[in-house]
């Protein structure tokens, strides 16, 4: 079974079913079709899957044209799930966000998992990529597999490679961020590895799938700890009267040792602000606690009310209210450059200043019109057009995301009020207030 489906990876005779179209679905469609695959697409959201097959995209960064090249090189979308059988290889794309209650939700993996299982055969290669818990593919994947009566390593191959996108990023692409995989089995490490190999520059073997889920965890649980510290210095400079971001980059200068954070108005994406909580949750099964991960995490929680004091004492000073004050959010994507909104700390900034009487408005140059987001409150809103005039109709502007495209001398010059979370105004003035 191992050499047959080798055999067709190595020669592209090999059939590619990715299930999930999203942000990290999606790249890796482009990727193994342009490869010389032939790949389906799987996903619930029919939207999704009319724009496909119609070759448009739904993602900022993907072009319609690259939809429409691997559409032309044979590429399909579908929600039938019955048409996994077809399939030589499933790569699994699907979310695996917090619950009410910021415990691990992995209804979305064990979903599909299981709208799939009755369509496996054997020869297959099972690939689960989203970010969770170290034992989730063992212990929630591995039965359902072997629920088939399917040998594990011997006619079904198995494995955990947790995906590394990072949406707009020029420097990076799917092909060139090398990629971690672990296998149930050795075999299915040798077949995990095989795959991967054929469009990925590096891939880097692990032991387990639980070692390689942990990685991914490692990974932005580093990211997400150093931006609770520079968070916390950030709060520190500000009652002592110093810029952060002069000292951040004074201490960049440094050619060793330092590896610079920026601070920011809260955590965003779909990693960084979610994966410190599959850890902790299943740490404590081993009767771990784990301190220091959650002290960082608190730390990045309150930067929201953090930056909606400045906004009060700011106000204040001009002899106004929050309540009732007209206030426009710069940037709800969750980084700049971007439309992804997964996450956004942006959008917990309008939440708060909403339930505190505030009328909030937002201007992005990536997303159009407020989109409905999971846990979060919608808004019923467009992106305002920047222009004097409108700028200075606000009583606030809260610079959240930093984004390239905006005009950051204009809404200096016209606005009446402006709160810096980011460190984008790097002088002083009377109408900036640094966050």
């Amino acid at each position: 079974m191992l050499a047959a489906l080798l055999g067709k990876i190595e020669s592209r005779d090999s059939v590619i079913g990715i299930v999930g179209l999203g942000y990290v679905g999606l790249p890796l469609v482009l990727r193994f079709s342009e490869a010389g695959y032939r790949v389906i697409g799987f996903d619930i959201d029919d939207t999704k899957v009319d724009a496909l097959n119609a070759g448009r995209s739904y993602i900022e960064h993907i072009s319609a044209d690259r939809i429409g090249h691997v559409r032309g090189a044979g590429f399909e979308a579908t929600s039938d799930f019955s048409r996994a059988g077809k399939a030589d290889v499933l790569i699994l794309c699907v979310p695996t966000p917090l619950n009410k209650y910021r415990e691990p939700d992995l209804s979305f993996v064990i979903q599909t998992t299981d709208s799939l299982v009755p369509f496996l055969r054997e020869g297959q290669l099972l690939s689960l990529e989203s970010t969770t818990y170290p034992g989730t593919t063992d212990e929630e994947l591995l039965p359902r597999v072997q629920s088939r009566g399917f040998t594990v390593g011997s006619d079904f191959f198995l494995v955990y490679s947790p995906e590394r996108e990072d949406p707009g990023n020029a420097a990076f692409s799917t092909q060139t961020i090398p990629k971690v995989c672990g296998g149930i089995t050795e075999r299915c490490l040798e077949a995990g590895l095989r795959l991967y190999g054929q469009v990925i520059d590096r891939v880097v073997p692990v032991s387990s799938t639980r070692a390689a889920e942990l990685t991914k965890l490692l990974e932005n649980i580093h990211r997400a700890v150093n931006i609770g510290l520079v968070n916390e210095m950030k709060i520190v400079a500000d009652k002592m009267g110093i810029d952060i971001h002069e000292v951040i980059r004074a201490a960049a200068t440094k050619p060793f040792g330092f590896v610079p954070y920026y601070p920011g108005p809260g955590l965003g994406g779909h990693c960084i602000p979610i994966d410190p909580f599959y850890l902790t949750w299943k740490a404590r099964e081993f009767g771990v606690n784990t301190r220091f991960i959650e002290l960082a995490g608190e730390v990045n929680a309150a930067m929201p009310d953090y930056v909606i004091t400045k906004i009060v004492t700011a106000l204040n000073k001009s002899r106004k209210s929050l309540n009732g004050a007209s206030v426009l959010v710069l940037g709800i994507a969750y980084k700049k450059n971007v439309d992804d909104m997964r996450e956004s700390p942006a959008v917990v900034l309008m939440e708060k200043l909403q339930k505190l009487g505030a009328n909030v408005s937002y201007s992005d140059p990536h997303v159009a019109v407020f989109p409905k987001l999971r846990h979060h409150t919608y808004f019923n809103l467009s992106s305002v057009a920047l222009t004097p005039a409108s700028i200075a109709s606000y009583d606030c502007i809260v610079l959240a995301t930093d984004h390239d495209r905006f005009d950051y001398a204009m809404i200096r010059d016209h606005a009446s009020l402006i709160v810096d979370t980011r460190g984008k105004y790097l002088d002083a003035a009377d109408n900036i207030v640094k966050s």
